[in-house]
């Protein structure tokens, strides 16, 4: 049985040896930081195997063997540990080889565009990454699909909206062409004109500017306790004109006692390009109902119905963007006041909606079309 002076000496020794095979792969590893994963994990398991090699060297030696006994015991341990090292070293290469090879592919496929799917190529770690790289390809592919649709969007709209700039200048050149030759029959007539041109123009850039500080965020509220049939009576009196003009009826059911914290100017605005954009799709002669009611989560509808036909159900989700209308054919139509025809109105809805931390949402119902204002009431 060893004693402990015995004992200590073979731990000495063991430690010693192994001390210095580890301090060797450090510095190795070190030198190797650009390798390969099979080259580093091959420095990892050698240095393993030539510390247990060495201190067993030693030890041996400290024992006082025979010398043909140290030279088979030497011949056994490194034949075992030469075999062992390159046994590791092939299987670790080919197991490093399949995963880093997989997910070099999954790379190359997303940056070519492609979605990936989560393959089991190797490892749990190397199978978590190529979840995560399959995860990330289709956010990516969201992503680009939306860029797309946002840019195909934004041509659509500069298309539009130069074509409804271009339609009131028009009119107002050739009117100021035919006053200043002298041939307009009327030109009390022409110079009303050229004012309705001019202030169609100023509702546009009104409603540009207006949407650029929705999209940007930079649009800031000045909430108060209103009262709702407030709200709605100016806004019917700025479209009263139009709606008296297409005999066309404004009538107001439920909307009295309900009170909100909102903005008044932007809210009121709101209300005025629902109103708006009823009048100009509604039949004549038909009738617009204005409706409100609260709801249990403390939250208000404010809903415009018309009796036009509305919109398809497919177009429904594009009803509130910006510059969409649901024919690209139609021209802007400057005869409603306080709207300009060119797609804005309803995104300017939606955008003063959720500024109130409030949403929009179109039904299309029997007996018409309907859009919903759904607001907070109580203070944000």
């Amino acid at each position: 049985m060893l004693n402990m002076p015995d004992l200590a000496l073979l731990v000495a020794t063991a430690a010693v040896c192994t001390g210095i095979v580890m301090l060797v792969a450090v510095l190795a590893l070190r030198w190797n930081t650009r390798g390969s994963v099979a080259s580093q994990v091959t420095i990892i398991v050698a240095a393993a195997t030539v510390s247990i090699v060495f201190s067993t060297v030693a030890v041996v030696m400290e024992m006082f063997i025979s010398t043909h006994d140290l030279i088979v015991l030497c011949w056994v341990i490194g034949v075992s540990a030469a075999l062992s090292l390159a046994s590791a070293w092939l299987i670790t290469r080919r197991t490093v080889r399949i995963s880093v090879t997989a997910l070099m592919e999954s790379a190359q496929r997303i940056g070519d565009g492609g979605v990936v799917a989560p393959a089991q190529p190797g490892a749990r770690e190397v199978n978590d990454l190529s979840a995560q790289l399959a995860d990330t390809s289709e956010k990516l592919a969201g992503a680009r699909a939306e860029i797309e649709r946002l840019d195909a969007a934004r041509r659509q709209f500069f298309a539009w909206i130069s074509h409804d700039l271009r339609t009131p200048l028009t009119g107002i050149r050739a009117a100021t062409e035919a006053l200043d030759s002298g041939v307009a029959p009327d030109q009390h007539q022409y110079a009303a004109l050229v004012q309705s041109r001019v202030d169609a123009l100023g509702r546009m850039v009104d409603d540009l500017f207006e949407l650029s500080k929705l999209e940007s965020g930079t649009l800031t509220l000045q909430p108060e306790l209103v009262v709702l049939l407030d709200l709605i009576s100016d806004a019917v009196v700025d479209v009263q004109a139009e709606a008296r003009q297409r005999g066309i009826r404004i009538t107001q059911v439920g909307v009295e006692g309900h009170m909100l914290w909102a903005d008044p100017r932007e809210l009121t605005r709101a209300i005025g390009n629902l109103l708006a954009n009823g009048i100009r799709y509604a039949p004549e002669s038909s009738e617009i109902v204005v409706s409100a009611h609260s709801l249990d989560d403390g939250r208000l509808v404010l809903g415009v119905l018309d009796h036009g036909s509305g919109v398809s159900s497919e177009d429904l989700g594009h009803l509130f963007d910006v510059g969409w209308r649901a024919s690209a054919a139609r021209s802007a139509d400057v005869h409603v006041p306080g709207t300009t025809g060119a797609g804005l109105g309803l995104a300017i809805v939606r955008g003063i909606a959720e500024a109130h931390g409030g949403d929009v949402r179109a039904l299309t119902l029997n007996d018409g079309f309907r859009v919903d204002l759904v607001l907070p009431m109580t203070a944000p």
